[in-house]
């Protein structure tokens, strides 16, 4: 089995090489997904994902995670995290240590604590102001800012594994919780059949549980491009008003193979593997002068 690593959008260039380094060594993918995902969560310079994030609309960041391991469909969330800077270790050990799949708000931060994670105000001088500017603008609504870093891996032994971690929309409602930390929607693996994650609006992906949609197209047959592009006509199909919106998708077959799709331009995945290590654009299916 030939060892790969996927992640949404440009942060797989730095993403990606930790996790590859995992791989190579012959190491496990949830490993991989973990490690990561880790290096965006801690990125300061990263508006969407960990420290650095945009808070919510009362001016607190708060943090959504998952991992889920296909040998087993062993699963672990947390959601409305504060004062962590690395959610998707947290979640792994939901999976791992409880009896739980999802811990959310003030028990996620007592498990974390429990667990010896180190506390931090996830707050940077730029998103504080970036929040200060959108109060001053009298805003009533969150921004459409929410590019999600969401990974998949397969390891030398032929296991799948994915991870999905976000800051969430900014300036959200408080305990506002999207796709992210929820199982078939911000991600899904399956030895059997392949593994996908999601980025974008998570109020339209949950709709359709876009990530278990893209596994079971896969399972069904289709190559990974084929189930991302299924889940974004899909989508549109169902909820014209959607187009209005970013959803995009990766997805990895038990072959390695991958493959990504999005609603609207923009959208990039990276891949990593022994002989590349590439950013690539995602097909899109909304015309950029159309209505948003």
């Amino acid at each position: 089995m030939n060892p790969i690593v996927v992640s949404t959008w440009k942060y797989g260039l730095k993403a990606n090489p930790p996790a590859w380094k995992i791989l190579e060594a012959g190491g496990s993918a949830l490993d991989a997904v973990v490690e990561g995902v880790a290096v965006v969560e801690r990125d300061p310079d990263v508006r969407s994902v960990g420290y650095g994030g945009y808070p919510n609309a009362d001016g607190i960041v708060e943090v959504d995670a998952a991992v889920m391991d296909g040998r087993t469909l062993g699963y672990g969330a947390v959601a409305g995290l504060r004062r962590i800077d690395t959610p998707t270790a947290v979640a792994r050990l939901v999976m791992e240590k409880t009896d739980h799949v999802l811990l959310v708000g003030e028990g996620a931060l007592a498990f974390a604590r429990a667990e010896g994670f180190q506390e931090r105000d996830l707050l940077t001088d730029q998103a504080r102001q970036a929040w200060e500017a959108w109060k001053a603008e009298g805003a009533d609504r969150p921004s459409d800012a929410h590019d999600t870093i969401g990974m998949l891996a397969l390891d030398a032994a032929g296991n799948l594994a994915a991870a999905c971690t976000t800051s969430g929309i900014a300036f959200k409602l408080s305990g506002r919780v999207g796709d992210s930390p929820l199982i078939g929607c911000g991600l899904y693996a399956d030895n059997e059949a392949g593994a996908a994650a999601a980025t974008g609006r998570g109020e339209e992906i949950d709709r359709i549980c876009a990530s278990f949609f893209i596994v079971e197209r896969m399972r069904r047959g289709d190559s990974p491009q084929a189930a991302c592009e299924a889940a974004v006509e899909r989508l549109i199909a169902r909820v014209p008003a959607s187009r209005r919106y970013q959803m995009a998708f990766i997805a990895l077959n038990p072959q390695g193979e991958c493959g990504g799709a999005a609603a609207r331009q923009g959208f990039s995945y990276t891949a990593t593997d022994a002989h590349r290590h590439q950013l690539y654009p995602g097909n899109y299916f909304v015309e950029e002068d159309a209505p948003r």
